[in-house]
């Protein structure tokens, strides 16, 4: 059997699984073991599923990984997430639109102390979703404002993509990490632009909440310092070269349950919640892991991602016309495949064809990780849409993705002007040189 029809074989395999509801990490590995064991046989297949899940749940480097989950984990059970809706619910609510705003900006700063989409989502829709509908805010409009938000969560640093994308490439990840901060600022300015624009526009959507005194807002405000104190625990030790991202994500786990304890937000019932709620998002991220290394074995044996990388290169539509290309399979991958699979079956093959046409890799790493964010609000598969539709099962699936699409609107925009523009990505690690 031709090694290509039986690359073709292996994706349709996959694919299909997918769509059977079969778990992803599953599907790629299960595609990725029969594919090996069809090219090389049964015994060096056996011998790959044997290694592979040891070798990865062992690697130090992914590591951060679990550390960042829990981090995150304890943060929210520590209350960190409420206490900043409500600070911008305090300050903010009185405008139109401001308990909107208020979501935006929560989601940025729960994305500083947390790496995941997923996980900033669903702790903001059961924080913020239920405050803007007692305020009459529009249901779907108000679902699909958080599951933009959430996106933050792997855009602005730490972020977990970010670290599998450095691992994988071999890029520094403090160098990734500060070339998301502007890109994840901008997408903080744009959402808050487009609600602003849609409260003057549709008033009877987003209307004005009630106004607090100044003594509430001041009040609000003094439980923040534990936030600001893990955030720059965790960057600040990275970047003044005291921690390496590894010891830094630890620090940072034992740091939320530190401060979480010593303002007795932290009780064992809530610890032991942080810990299962971790668990299992890093288990989950973890056989995702597993699988896509499985299935890349698979490639790899068929020499598909180096005829990949050549093609690409190939093309007659010059350096950006691929990149264009690229960018647009990423959207439409995105719509249909967790972000995840896509970004460790993706970059093996995309990495050395950008590297080939000249592009800077830390740039692609920010404008990658945009192109997946939009996937995570796309239909039929955005994931954040899932996760806010399986917290408010009155919300239709519909409506929040109608809810959604403002803000795919100026996310397009800001991937073209990123994509125009590289030194906004840049220039920050650059002054890390």
């Amino acid at each position: 059997m031709e090694r290509e029809f039986m690359v073709l074989l292996g994706f349709a395999g996959m694919f299909g699984l997918m769509a059977l509801r079969v778990p992803v990490g599953i599907a790629m590995g299960v595609t990725g073991i029969f594919g090996f064991a069809a090219v090389s046989g049964w015994s060096p297949a056996i011998n790959l599923l044997a290694n592979v899940p040891l070798s990865v749940i062992t690697d130090y480097n992914l590591s951060v990984i679990p550390m960042f989950v829990l981090m995150g984990a304890f943060a929210s059970y520590g209350g960190m997430s409420r206490e900043l809706y409500n600070a911008g619910r305090t300050w903010l609510g009185h405008f139109r639109g401001g308990l909107a705003l208020a979501s935006i900006f929560s989601c940025a700063g729960f994305a500083a102390i947390n790496g995941s989409s997923v996980a900033t989502t669903a702790t903001m829709t059961q924080i913020a979703l239920p405050e803007m509908r007692r305020g009459g805010y529009d249901a779907g409009l108000s679902a699909g404002m958080i599951a933009a938000g959430g996106t933050l969560g792997i855009m602005i640093p730490p972020s977990v993509i970010f670290v599998l994308y450095g691992i994988m490439t071999e890029i520094d990840i403090t160098q990734l990490f500060a070339a998301g901060v502007f890109p994840g600022l901008i997408a903080v300015a744009f959402y808050s632009l487009i609600i602003v624009f849609l409260s003057y526009k549709y008033p009877h959507l987003l209307p004005r909440g009630t106004k607090h005194s100044w003594a509430e807002r001041w009040a609000s405000v003094r439980g923040l310092w534990a936030i600001f104190a893990l955030f720059l625990m965790v960057l600040g030790g990275i970047y003044s070269g005291i921690f390496t991202v590894q010891e830094a994500a630890g620090v940072g786990a034992i740091g939320a349950l530190g401060i979480g304890i010593v303002r007795r937000k932290l009780g064992l019932a809530e610890i032991r919640g942080a810990l299962i709620q971790a668990l299992r998002v890093s288990s989950a991220i973890m056989l995702i892991v597993i699988g896509a290394y499985l299935f890349g074995y698979f490639l790899t044996i068929t020499q598909f991602t180096q005829h990949a990388v050549d093609f690409l290169v190939d093309l007659p539509i010059g350096a950006y016309g691929v990149l264009a290309l690229i960018m647009l399979c990423y959207i439409v991958l995105g719509a249909v495949m967790d972000e995840l699979a896509m970004l460790l079956l993706t970059v093996p093959i995309v990495v050395p064809a950008i590297m080939a046409l000249g592009f800077d890799p830390v740039w692609f790493g920010v404008i990658l990780v945009m192109a997946v964010t939009l996937g995570l609000i796309s239909p039929p598969v955005g994931m954040n849409v899932f996760v806010i539709n399986s917290i408010a099962r009155d919300v239709p699936l519909t409506r929040i993705y109608k809810g959604t699409l403002p803000f795919i609107s100026v996310d397009l925009l800001r991937l073209v002007i990123l994509c125009a523009f590289p030194a906004i990505s840049l220039w920050l690690p650059s002054l890390l040189e």
